[in-house]
């Protein structure tokens, strides 16, 4: 299991901010997740990035999960 730390104020999560899913890459944990809170996929698509055991990634669906990692869900840093 992969386990999610999440933002308090995410929409569509109502307020949830731990969950456990089965994913084997980034891409397959926003399936996951979106699943499990409809709407939330595509605000994670295009608003979120991810650090994977501290590691923070953008647009990287299919760096690797391995059993037992944590992601923490965090907004991507915009800049010019």
């Amino acid at each position: 299991m992969i386990h999610v730390v999440l933002p308090a104020d995410l929409p569509f999560t109502g307020g949830v901010t731990r969950v456990e899913v089965d994913a084997s890459n980034l891409k397959g944990l926003i399936v996951a997740l979106e699943q499990r809170f409809p709407g939330l996929g595509d605000h994670l698509d295009r608003k979120m990035a991810f650090a994977v055991n501290g590691e923070i990634h953008q647009d990287a669906w299919f760096e690797a999960l391995d059993d037992g990692s944590e992601v923490v869900v965090l907004p991507k840093i915009g800049g010019g």
